[in-house]
C-alpha cells in the first residue's frame, strides 16, 4: 500500500491538468466563434438582408460623425432613394469578406437592379462600418452606399424610351402603313351660336361617309366639351384620311366654329386594309398595363389582334432606358438634375414582311364594301402560293374569318369530290349520271337547291348545274375515306405553319351512308376555312398542293411539305369543269369578267337542320390568282358569293 500511494498521487496530477488544458482550449474556441459571429461580416449580410425586405431592425446605424441613426430612418432613406426602382429591390451580394483595420472596417456589395423589359444595371459600392463600445459592429450611413452620386434628398428616377417601331411589309418589301394625310375636325367655341345644330349637322354629315366610318363619331358629349372648354380652344372632333374629309368637305367646311388642322399619320392604305390579319397599333390599354406591368407604361404604343399583335415583341423592339437622379424643386415636385447613373440605348424593331399584295387586298376589300353580313375573300398566287389578299367584313374590324372560320364548304366541295371520283375511275365528264329532284339515303332525303331536276346528264353538267342528288348517288363509289384522301391531296387537314392562326380543314371520313352522301356534296361532318378552300384551289389549277404562305420574314419554322403531283388526266377534268361552271353553270355572271378565262364553283351550305339557313361560297381562279368568297348566312351564292367575286375579279389590275 506504501508503495502504491505516490502512484495515485501521481495519475491525479496529470489527470487535473488534463482538465485544465481541455477547458483552456474550450474557452478559446468559445471566444474565436463569438469574435466570428460578431464580426463585420454578419453586420454587412444583416444590412443587406434588410434592405432588401425593408426590415433593418438588426442593424445598428451611425452617421459620419458616429451619431447613431434609427433603423426605421434608414429604412425610409433607402425607399426615398430608390426612387422609382423602390418597388423592385435590387439583389445584393456581399463581394468576398471585410477588410478590417483597428475598429473600422469595409467591406464591397454587388448591387443588381433589374429594370423594365429585364434589363440588368450592375454596380460595386463599400459599405464602411465601425466598432461601437459593444464591440459590435455598426454600418456608417452615407447614401453613397445605394449609388455613388446620390446625395440626401435625391431620387432614382427612370426615364423610357420607346423604340422605332417596325413596319408590316408587303410582297414588294413596302410598309404597308405609311404616312399619310388626314385632316383633324375641330370646333372654336365662341364662334358657335346654336351647338345643337352644329352637333346635328356634323353628325349627319360623318353618317354620309362611305365606306361607314367604324365605330360611328360619337358627338353625344361634344356640347359639354365645348362648354368646358377655354372659348378659343381647338376642341377636336374626330380624325378624319383625306379621302373621307373630301367626301364631307362641302357639307361641314363653312359651319359656324369649325377648324380644320391637316397633317401626316401612319396608317394603312385604307381603314379596312387586311384588318383582321394585321390587327392594329393602339396606346397601351388598362388590361396590357396590368397584364404587362413590366414590359407596357402609359402611352406605349402596343399591337392588337394579328400580326400586329403576334409579333409585338418584334416589332417594337426595346425600349431605351436611362436612369437618372431626380431632387425635389422648390413646388416639392421632383426635377431632373441633369445626372445620368445608368443608360440603354433603344432598339428599333424588326420588320415583318408579308406575301400580301397591295392591289390585291385593295380589289378584296373594295368588293366586300357593301356587304353587310360576315364575310371573307382570300386570294392566293397558284405560281408560289403566296397570301396576296385577306378580307373581311363587314367594316375594319374583327374576326379573321379568312384563315380562321370553321365551316361546311357545300358545293365547292364538289371540286374535291369530282378529283376522288376520277382518281378512283368511278366516273367520267361525259359519263351520263342521274340528276333527280330527291335522293334519299338511309331514310335521309337529299334535293337540290330550288329542287330542280335535270334528268339523265353527262357528270360534268351535274357539276356545272351544281346537282346534289348526283354526287349523293356517287358517294358509294368513293368509299369510307375517298373523300378524305382527295381532300389532302389537295392539302386539307394538313398541318399548315403560316405564322399565324388558320384552319387547314376537317373532312369526314368513314361516316354512315347517309353522312357520306351528304359529305360528296360539302355537307356532314366537313368544314373548312376560305384560306383552306383558296389553297384547294390553287392545288387544282396548279396540279400539285403547295401550302399557302404569308411570312416571309420571319419565315415560319415548319410549313406543310408541298404534294405530290395530281394524276393529269383527273386535274385537267376538273379544270374543264370549273370552267363550265362559268361558261355554262351557276358561275355565269362571272362570264363576261375581263382578262383572262375564270374558272370555279359555287356552293351554298346549310349550317343547322333548317334547310333555309345557309352560308354562300365561291371558289375559282383568274390567271395566276385563285380565290375563295365566304358569305356568312349568305342565303344563295349566286346572289350574294358570285357578285363578291365578279366585283373582286373586275378590281384587280390588268
Amino acid at each position: 500500500m506504501h508503495l502504491s500511494y505516490p502512484h495515485r498521487t501521481g495519475h491525479s496530477h496529470l489527470r487535473r491538468a488534463l482538465v485544465a488544458l481541455t477547458a483552456t482550449a474550450l474557452a478559446a474556441g468559445s471566444l474565436s466563434a463569438c469574435s466570428d459571429s460578431d464580426g463585420p461580416e454578419r453586420s454587412v449580410d444583416a444590412f443587406l438582408t434588410g434592405w432588401q425586405k425593408g426590415d433593418l431592425q438588426a442593424v445598428g446605424f451611425v452617421d459620419a460623425t458616429g451619431a447613431k441613426i434609427p433603423a426605421a430612418e434608414i429604412t425610409q432613406q433607402l425607399k426615398d432613394l430608390s426612387g422609382e426602382l423602390a418597388s423592385t429591390p435590387p439583389k445584393l451580394t456581399r463581394q468576398g469578406d471585410p477588410k478590417i483595420t483597428a475598429d473600422t472596417a469595409t467591406a464591397g456589395i454587388r448591387v443588381e437592379w433589374t429594370l423594365p423589359g429585364d434589363t440588368r444595371w450592375t454596380y460595386d459600392r463599400q459599405v464602411r462600418m465601425t466598432r461601437g463600445g459593444d464591440d459590435q459592429w455598426q454600418v456608417i450611413w452615407e447614401p453613397q452606399v445605394v449609388q455613388e452620386k446620390l446625395t440626401k434628398g435625391d431620387r432614382l428616377g427612370l426615364r423610357r424610351d420607346a423604340g422605332a417601331r417596325a413596319g408590316v411589309l408587303d410582297g414588294a418589301g413596302q410598309p404597308i402603313v405609311a404616312p399619310r394625310p388626314v385632316v383633324r375636325v375641330g370646333i372654336q367655341p365662341n364662334q358657335v351660336p346654336d351647338v345643337k345644330d352644329l352637333v346635328g349637322k356634323l353628325d349627319a354629315a360623318f353618317r354620309a361617309i362611305r365606306p361607314a366610318l367604324v365605330p360611328s363619331v360619337d358627338l353625344s358629349d361634344l356640347p359639354k366639351r365645348l362648354a368646358e372648354a377655354d372659348p378659343g380652344a381647338f376642341v377636336e372632333v374626330v380624325t378624319l384620311r383625306e379621302d373621307a374629309y373630301r367626301q364631307i368637305k362641302p357639307r361641314i367646311y363653312d359651319l359656324p366654329g369649325t377648324k380644320f388642322q391637316s397633317e401626316k399619320l401612319d396608317l394603312a392604305p385604307t381603314r379596312e386594309f387586311a384588318r383582321a390579319l394585321l390587327g392594329s397599333v393602339d396606346p397601351a390599354q388598362a388590361d396590357d398595363l396590368t397584364a404587362h406591368p413590366d414590359k407596357y407604361v402609359a402611352g406605349d404604343l402596343v399591337g392588337h389582334g394579328g400580326l400586329q399583335g403576334r409579333y409585338d415583341d418584334r416589332l417594337r423592339g426595346k425600349p431605351g432606358l436611362t436612369v437618372i437622379i431626380e431632387r425635389p424643386g422648390e413646388d416639392g415636385k421632383l426635377v431632373p438634375t441633369g445626372t445620368e447613373v445608368f443608360h440603354r440605348d433603344p432598339e428599333p424593331g424588326q420588320a415583318l414582311k408579308t406575301t400580301l399584295d397591295v392591289a390585291t387586298q385593295n380589289a378584296a376589300d373594295a368588293a366586300l364594301r357593301a356587304e353587310r353580313r360576315r364575310a371573307a375573300v382570300v386570294a392566293v398566287r397558284i405560281s408560289d402560293g403566296a397570301v396576296l389578299a385577306a378580307a373581311n367584313g363587314p367594316g375594319p374590324a374583327g374576326e379573321n374569318l379568312a384563315f380562321t372560320a370553321q365551316v361546311p364548304p357545300g358545293s365547292t366541295f364538289k371540286m374535291v369530290s369530282a378529283l376522288g371520283l376520277l382518281d378512283k375511275g368511278a366516273v367520267t365528264p361525259d359519263a351520263p349520271v342521274d340528276c333527280p329532284k330527291t335522293f334519299e339515303v338511309e331514310g335521309r332525303s337529299f334535293k337540290n337547291s330550288d329542287n330542280f331536276a335535270l334528268g339523265r346528264v353527262p357528270f360534268r353538267t351535274d357539276f356545272a348545274k351544281s346537282c346534289n342528288t348526283a354526287f349523293a348517288a356517287l358517294a358509294p363509289k368513293l368509299g369510307g375515306d375517298g373523300l378524305a384522301v382527295a381532300g389532302r391531296s389537295l392539302g386539307l387537314e394538313g398541318q399548315w405553319d403560316l405564322g399565324v392562326d388558320a384552319f387547314s380543314g376537317k373532312v369526314s371520313v368513314n361516316g354512315s351512308g347517309a353522312e357520306q352522301a351528304a359529305a360528296a356534296f360539302g355537307q356532314g361532318t366537313t368544314v373548312v376555312s376560305p384560306l383552306a378552300m383558296a389553297g384547294a384551289t390553287a392545288a387544282v389549277a396548279r396540279g400539285r398542293f403547295e401550302q399557302p404562305k404569308l411570312l416571309l420574314d420571319p419565315a415560319p419554322a415548319k410549313p406543310a411539305a408541298a404534294g405530290p403531283q395530281l394524276r393529269p388526266e383527273s386535274v385537267e377534268a376538273v379544270r374543264a369543269m370549273m370552267r363550265e361552271v362559268v361558261t355554262a353553270g351557276t358561275g355565269d355572271a362571272l362570264k363576261d369578267v375581263p382578262g383572262q378565262p375564270v374558272y370555279g364553283k359555287t356552293g351554298t351550305a346549310e349550317y343547322d337542320n333548317n334547310p333555309a339557313h345557309t352560308h354562300a361560297w365561291f371558289v375559282g381562279w383568274q390567271g395566276d390568282v385563285a380565290f375563295a368568297v365566304f358569305v356568312e348566312q349568305g342565303g344563295s351564292s349566286t346572289a350574294s358569293a358570285v357578285p363578291i367575286a365578279e366585283r373582286f375579279l373586275r378590281a384587280l389590275p390588268r
